[in-house]
């Protein structure tokens, strides 16, 4: 049996975290792994994995000055083989020592996901933990080209592109309330969603402006997602000024938020920063759905304009306007394009292939 050790240090819940947490969750079901998560004392973060029933370990997790979290995770490596999943650099560099206290560093394997496009800090400490991970995992092309097109030609590392996925709601997910009845839509009125976090970075606020554009009989925008609480007072302050009030639900945070999607017509994420993957956009793509979403980050790696989704121009209200009012006024073009993201998703995206090459790489690194 393989033990998998998850290093979870954020202290909010987000992209990486939702990724640890869908891999635990397949693991727990695998007898070929026993899985525990490491993480912090955060409610927000330490709750969630509760829900998994699975064994957690709460360390410190406090970086590079913390000398107690890899003593405590050698204990944990002692015996075995393990695997050391993390998620940050400064996870690595606690599983780094942790591995060299245990005592147990051929039976010892660390493995870092990559979920940025950061370009990679370049120094000595760095480069020494750099070397002690045994396999890159980055999610998509754009972040592995972000990472290993500046780092030494000496000092090249075992990596891979593996894109994460998207775990389909079981049938025993919590039912949810039909959203064009809870609306009073017209079945003339399109349903349109944005989910994710609220900040300017997804874009959000360029939806809203975007929409100003529109016909106010012709749709109605669904809004899940929560952020901070000054942006949120600037988008609500906008949506009144432009009597956008009939026109935008903002239904806050949704653990229903597959159920929800598969009500939309379509969905809009016009991510203003370039996105390492876009995992909400695999949701539409999971769900039959038509999307509009960006061209500046990975998005343009899976998503074909016009034959899957669209793809548009970033902060720029009039192409986006544009592309939405198409789709409004096109039902079969909505159709089309979520019948091919949906073939897609299930072709080349789906969550079933992601975990079978990930442990199989599990498998692999402790054979070497």
């Amino acid at each position: 049996m393989i033990n998998v050790f998850h290093i979870v240090s954020g202290k909010i819940w987000g992209g990486a975290e939702q990724y640890a947490h869908d891999l635990a969750s397949r693991l727990r079901h695998d007898s070929d792994f026993y899985t525990e998560v490491v993480c912090r004392k955060t409610p927000a973060v330490l709750n969630r994995f509760r829900q998994l029933e699975l064994p957690i370990s709460i360390l410190p997790l406090k970086g590079m000055a913390d000398i107690d979290s890899p003593t405590r995770l050698a204990r944990l490596l002692r015996k075995g083989q393990n695997i050391v999943h993390v998620h940050s650099v400064s996870d690595a560099f606690t599983a780094m020592w942790a591995r060299r206290i245990s005592e147990n560093q051929r039976g010892t394997r660390i493995v870092m996901t990559v979920h940025g496009i950061d370009r990679p800090r370049d120094n000595y400490l760095y480069r020494k933990i750099y070397k002690s991970v045994d396999l890159f995992v980055f999610v998509s092309q754009m972040a592995h080209d972000a990472f290993m097109g500046h780092v030494r030609k000496h000092d090249q590392y075992k990596a891979i592109v593996l894109r994460d996925s998207v775990i389909p709601a079981g049938p025993d997910a919590t039912p949810t309330f039909d959203l064009r009845s809870k609306l009073g839509l017209t079945p003339e009125q399109a349903l349109i969603m944005f989910h994710g976090r609220l900040c300017h970075e997804k874009g959000i606020d360029v939806a809203l402006r975007a929409i100003t554009q529109l016909d106010k009989h012709s749709y109605h925008l669904v809004v899940m997602g929560t952020g901070q609480q000054k942006f949120l007072t600037q988008l609500k302050g906008f949506i009144v000024a432009n009597q956008l009030v009939r026109n935008v639900t903002l239904l806050g945070f949704r653990d229903d938020v597959q159920q929800l999607i598969a009500q939309c017509d379509f969905g809009v994420l016009p991510a203003v920063a370039p996105e390492p993957l876009g995992i909400a956009n695999l949701e539409y793509m999971m769900q039959g759905k038509a999307h509009i979403t960006t061209n500046n980050g990975a998005q343009h790696e899976y998503v074909r304009d016009g034959k899957n989704g669209l793809l548009v121009s970033p902060n720029n209200i009039f192409p986006l306007a544009a592309a939405i009012k198409g789709l409004i006024e096109d039902p079969a073009a909505r159709r089309r394009l979520g019948e091919q993201a949906r073939a897609d998703f299930n072709a080349h995206l789906n969550y079933d292939a992601f975990y079978e090459t990930m442990t199989a790489q599990y498998r692999q690194l402790l054979n070497e």
